[in-house]
């Protein structure tokens, strides 16, 4: 289902002297990374709170993020490993392509893979990081106007997992073309906003670190998004 091309666990380039036995210990520690997917939130402030196990896993996290800044490739292939999924569910529900969601996603990596050096927390996590370019990868396509939305019944169908989490009802119904068709309709961050809420699953605060708004105006995008959406469905979905 991945694109050909996107890192993958392991490589040639270790972690930087003097990293030796921290790196082993991260690398092979039996707890593994598990996919960010809608019924798990990815941040990493996030899973600190949630429990001690939780937070473990993201201090694990963190410092996989270090070793990858210092240029270990297996590091940054393990974090691909947490990330990717979530990526490509934004990327999958932005385009309506499978292929072109495979594709940005892989230019996603490819360019934190280039950036890792130049990394800085800042009160942004890796993750809210990795949306952020996805997102723009997404809004250049389309600017460039190299294709226009499209969603077939089969690339429905072969992504029913996709959907599958905590907004059951709003997921199960934006599963519809005729939906899916009035999604795109909306103004462009209106629909980012109700993708990542309900079909991803972010909290206000996520959604606002990736758009880069405050909480106050995420509630009002997905406020006036939810109203508009309304006013676009056929008679029978509303």
């Amino acid at each position: 289902m991945l694109a050909a091309g996107v890192p993958a666990s392991g490589g040639a380039a270790g972690p930087r002297a003097g990293r030796g036995a921290r790196s082993a210990w991260l690398l092979s520690e039996a707890v593994e990374l598990q996919p960010a997917g809608p019924d798990r939130d990815f941040t990493d402030a996030a899973l600190a709170a949630s429990s001690e196990a939780d937070e473990a896993e993201a201090s694990r996290l963190i410092a996989l993020v270090e070793l990858a800044r210092g240029g270990d490739s297996e590091a940054f292939g393990m974090l691909f490993d947490h990330y990717h999924t979530a990526v490509y569910r934004f990327l999958y529900y932005r385009v309506g392509s499978v292929a072109l969601a495979e594709d940005l996603m892989s230019e996603t990596f490819f360019r934190a893979l280039r950036g890792m050096g130049s990394f800085r927390w800042q009160g942004k996590d890796f993750g809210a990081w990795l949306m952020t370019i996805a997102r723009n990868l997404a809004t250049d396509h389309f600017k460039a106007g190299r294709t226009r939305l499209e969603m077939t019944t089969e690339d429905m169908s072969a992504h029913d997992d996709v959907t599958e989490g905590p907004e059951t009802s709003v997921l199960a119904a934006l599963t519809n073309e005729a939906l899916l068709a009035a999604l795109k309709e909306l103004p462009s961050e209106q629909q980012e906003c109700l993708i990542m809420r309900f079909l991803q699953g972010l909290s206000i605060a996520e959604t606002a670190r990736v758009l880069g708004r405050s909480d106050g105006a995420v509630k009002q995008l997905q406020l006036r998004g939810v109203r508009n959406l309304a006013k676009l469905l056929p008679e029978g979905l509303r």
